[in-house]
């Protein structure tokens, strides 16, 4: 109404004559717009010159009138529209507009070509040194090939004097003396859904490693795996087949789940002493997943267990992992059961698991060593990791802080270690202008099987019960394909069931660079 009486003062300025004809003019377009049309019609038709002088300039003042008259029309019938459009509805259509206007992601391409069924997060082509230089990435994935390389390096050294230095050769543990460790990888994956097979991958990998102290390696070049693996029933069950490495499918030993973060110190070896394949030991493996819903589900892998005798000696045997098994070395089966909730905006990260194995191998008995070996070997894990705070929560919402906890036990008269705790803080993108790096603090308890430790009693040694160890690191994204993580830990007794006064204690620096092609 306010707009109207301004367009009725400034038509009256101009004359009766031009208001009468305006107001004539307003009503034939309002109501009836049929005659509306009509008139604009017989305005267009010529007509004789003789006696229209006076109407012609009649008719020369209307389109203005007119024009000022639709301007008019036209902002009330915006305010109607936006008064009855819901908020709800116009922040939707926004973000529609802005969602057509974002560029799509040019790696989005690569993602089926990521070998699936882990629950390590290696870093996607997007987030490596080379990504898709010379289009080479997107020419293999025309043809459904896919490849990543992974290239590691650690350096560890224990920092306290009277630290008992050795050479090499009689080196007891980790950072004892500077040690140095180089690990390689390469996967190279082909896409068979392609093919229409459901998701549907196989995936060839290779691995080397080198050791200045064997025992913490030892070097080794060979296969790191060969699988195939596929979903059935709308991905509600997945099988996955093949030389597997089930230490990046169980567990989710690694903090964060991040392949590129290093936790340095003392981690568990039950799952190992239990048979669980590693990544420089991969064995033949069946493993079976059911979704029940987007979050819980239940794994179980029947596997050829690593050797009873250990990682090492699993390596020492079977260097390449080509072989079909090891001496003493049976089936393990190795349930697991959990409930994952990824982040989300406004849902934070819960990850529950909780798992059992059963290993048919031929132990050494603690207890009896001198009789036959034994069987079956036994181990259980219950883990939880929960993010706490959403540091960012619409565009990244994995960042924030989380907690979490690991319990593991195997029988002490078949194990060197028995017991197993952890508890675990970290921060995923502490900064906002460091958003990819992480900061962990993990504090961890060994336990000894007691029967090993009266056994070294009774020969008159110095023994200990367990050995805690906190580790703090930061790992920091330098590049895309670049972590560099640098830790510091202290470990109370860091060797095993035995040790010297001047071996009793050991602050490990340590430094290690993950640089992924």
């Amino acid at each position: 109404m306010a707009a109207d009486d301004v367009l009725l003062r400034a038509i009256t300025r101009q004359g009766g004559l031009v208001v009468a004809l305006s107001t004539a003019a307003w009503i034939a377009g309002t109501v009836l717009p049929a005659h509306a049309a009509g008139v604009q019609d017989t305005r267009s038709t010529p007509r004789d010159e003789a006696g229209t002088g006076s109407l012609q300039q009649k008719r020369a003042s209307v389109p203005a009138a007119d024009q000022r008259q639709k301007k008019v029309k036209a902002r009330h019938a915006d305010i109607a529209a936006r008064s009855q459009t819901p908020v709800k509805k116009r922040e939707a259509n926004e973000a529609a507009a802005y969602m057509i206007q974002k560029k799509p992601n040019p790696f989005a391409k690569f993602e089926k070509l990521r070998e699936k069924g882990l629950v390590v997060s290696i870093p996607g082509p997007a987030d490596t040194v080379v990504q898709d230089a010379g289009g080479v990435r997107s020419a293999l994935a025309e043809v459904g090939i896919g490849y990543l390389l992974w290239s590691q390096v650690t350096y560890t050294n224990n920092l306290l004097p009277n630290a008992a230095k050795s050479t090499i050769a009689n080196q007891l543990y980790n950072g004892q003396n500077p040690t140095f460790n180089t690990v390689n990888y390469m996967w190279v994956t082909y896409d068979l859904s392609r093919y229409g097979i459901p998701d549907g991958q196989i995936v060839v990998g290779a691995e080397e490693q080198s050791w200045t102290w064997q025992p913490g390696g030892p070097d080794r070049l060979g296969i790191n795996t060969i699988s195939y693996y596929q979903t059935f029933w709308d991905r509600k069950l997945e099988l996955k087949v093949g030389y597997l490495r089930n230490s990046h499918e169980f567990a989710g030993t690694v903090v964060g789940g991040n392949a590129g973060s290093n936790v340095f110190g003392p981690s568990s070896s039950i799952l190992f002493q239990g048979g669980l394949s590693a990544a420089p030991a991969p064995t033949p493996a069946l493993n079976l997943k059911y979704n029940f819903d987007d979050h819980l589900y239940t794994k179980v892998s029947f596997q050829r267990a690593d050797s009873p005798d250990g990682l090492f000696t699993q390596i020492t045997e079977n260097p390449t992992g080509l072989n079909w098994s090891t001496t003493h070395a049976g089936v393990l089966y190795l349930d697991e059961t959990g409930y994952l909730n990824k982040a989300a905006p406004g849902s934070p990260q819960t990850w529950l698991r909780a798992g059992a194995g059963y290993n048919t191998s031929s132990y050494k008995s603690l207890a009896l060593p001198n009789q036959q070996r034994t069987n079956p070997n036994t181990f259980y894990y219950i883990a939880a990791d929960r993010q706490f705070w959403q540091t960012n929560v619409q565009d990244s919402p994995s960042r924030g802080i989380y907690g979490g906890f690991s319990v593991m036990g195997a029988p002490p008269d078949l194990n060197t270690v028995s017991q197993y705790y952890e508890l675990r803080f970290y921060v995923n993108g502490p900064f906002d202008w460091r958003p990819t790096d992480q900061i962990s603090i993990v504090a961890t308890d060994t336990v000894w099987s007691n029967l090993a430790v009266d056994a070294a009693l009774a020969k008159g040694k110095l023994v200990h019960w367990d050995s805690k160890a906190i580790a703090a690191t930061y790992t920091a994204h330098l590049a895309p394909g670049i972590y560099t993580s640098v830790g510091l830990t202290y470990i109370n007794n860091p060797t095993s069931i035995t040790y010297t006064p001047q071996i009793g204690h050991a602050l490990n620096f340590s430094v290690s660079t993950n640089i992924f092609f």
